[in-house]
């Protein structure tokens, strides 16, 4: 069993007197993982001061690119060398399919960290050009300082990746927030710290609930709050930021939507539109969740997707022929279950899925079910294995779909099927989407910006974007 102290500052686990202690709890069985302190504003307090300090009076502030780009590739080293261990921590923790752990899990996150050690040494960190009075301006690109990330139970390292990795490479320290559902992960994360060199202070860790995040996101002494989670919390985090004039980015939430082209391949669209969807136990921001079918070929994929649907296994998600494990607390389950209730009596039709199976854990079978768009199902994240079916009139070509896609507050990623590349690649365009994939749900590239439209969040997590998002712009004019 895992115990973690309250926070981990300049290299070190501490826990203040009479912290709350949060139980890990496995979502399948309830059995008990491990627990971790939640720490408080003392705690918070010595985190942020061991970052300023790493900014101020550590190798880190005069540490090159080359330095950083080092550093990032043996922290991804490290995770890469502890894939196994993780992969069966992550599965047990959030209860995400054996089969999908290694990579959705572990292998994105150090994806995500070769990718910036690879950016790095072509970053424009300092350029120079000519002077408008006739001198010369020199543009560097400084730290923004101290970063407060905070990351969500769903993909913890994945997402801490794209936190840390942008955040290192342009100099910044970091205090990382762990959701309370899925800490664990994140403990294993200091082993690689610790073994990467990097200087006590730079990457700081402080768990618990909503009142450490949100002693982090109002502390002084924070340059940058960066926020993975809700529309919801992310919008209270940025008016917070705002009042304070204090950087800000969010990546929010999704209803994402996938065109089904009319002439598209049905076998192959079948198998990425239920990949797509049903990732992770559907618990991904980024999941297809509104399926966009032409009315032409309506029931032939509605037959379809209910099949391939029914076929999924869902279990044990520790088994390698598991694809659905459960949601991640009781909450979450009856959360789905609500959706299902109110979609059901506004009149949409659960053509498949959605039932309690027997046994203990948190589980719910996969559901499809046809809507309109204007209902709450397809207009909601649901964060659960659910997927929407929804008709459009073909006839009047491919800005029928666009149109329904686009009718929607969220816009973080979304897809296009077809036969015709071009075909899907023009109206992958058309779509007010931070990520769009043709013909795949590959939405996120490792050396490309995420991130979203609208009510998705804001800024860029990702490629040089990214470190964009982590530095302040400074003209020296000669």
């Amino acid at each position: 069993m895992y115990e973690l102290a309250a926070s981990y500052v300049a290299g070190k686990w501490a826990g203040g007197a009479g912290a709350e202690t949060i139980a890990v709890r496995s979502p399948a069985t309830g059995e008990l993982l491990g627990t971790v302190g939640a720490a408080g504003p003392a705690e918070v307090d010595a985190a942020v001061a061991a970052a300023r300090a790493a900014l101020t009076s550590s190798p880190w502030c005069d540490a090159s690119p080359a330095d950083r780009a080092a550093a990032l590739g043996r922290l991804a080293d490290g995770l890469a060398a502890r894939k196994s261990v993780l992969a069966d921590l992550t599965t047990a923790e959030i209860g995400s399919p054996r089969s999908w752990s290694t990579f959705g899990q572990v292998l994105t996150a150090v994806g995500v960290l070769r990718a910036y050690a690879a950016i790095i040494p072509d970053y424009p960190f300092e350029s120079t050009r000519p002077s408008l009075a006739g001198g010369r301006v020199t543009v560097r690109q400084v730290p923004v300082g101290v970063v407060g990330a905070i990351i969500p139970w769903n993909t913890p390292l994945f997402i801490a990746a794209l936190k840390l990795g942008p955040a290192l490479a342009a100099g910044c320290s970091v205090v990382l927030k762990p959701a309370p559902d899925a800490p664990l992960s994140i403990g294993v994360l200091t082993e690689v710290i610790e073994e990467s060199g990097l200087p006590d202070g730079v990457i700081n860790i402080v768990n618990g609930g909503a009142a450490t995040g949100q002693a982090l996101t109002s502390h002084p002494d924070v340059d940058k709050v960066s926020f993975t989670g809700s529309t919801a919390v992310g919008a209270q985090i940025a008016a917070s930021c705002g009042s304070q004039i204090r950087r800000c980015s969010t990546e929010l939430g999704g209803k994402s939507a996938a065109i089904v082209l009319p002439d598209a391949p049905l076998e192959s669209t079948v198998s990425g539109l239920v990949g797509g969807v049903m990732g992770n136990n559907g618990q991904l921001c980024a999941a297809l969740t509104r399926i966009l079918l032409p009315r032409s070929r309506y029931d032939e994929f509605c037959t379809a997707l209910t099949a391939a649907v029914e076929q999924l296994t869902v279990g044990d998600p520790a088994a390698r022929t598991t694809d659905i494990g459960p949601l991640i607390n009781e909450a979450a389950r009856d959360r789905v279950e609500g959706f299902l209730r109110r979609a059901h009596a506004e009149g949409a039709t659960i053509l498949t899925g959605g039932e309690r199976p027997a046994g203990q854990g948190w589980f719910v079978r996969p559901a499809l079910v046809a809507a309109g768009n204007d209902m709450e199902i397809a207009r909601e994240e649901v964060f659960g294995p659910v997927a929407v079916v929804i008709a459009y009139d073909d006839s009047q070509g491919d800005s029928a779909a666009v149109n329904i896609a686009n009718d929607s507050r969220y816009g973080l990623v979304g897809a296009v099927w077809s036969a015709d590349d071009d075909r899907a690649a023009a109206a992958a365009a058309q779509l007010r989407a931070g990520s769009v994939a043709v013909n795949s749900t590959a939405v996120l590239d490792f050396g490309s910006p995420f991130g979203g439209f609208k009510q998705s969040g804001i800024g860029r997590e990702g490629g040089p974007e990214g470190i964009a998002g982590f530095v302040e712009y400074q003209a020296i004019i000669r």
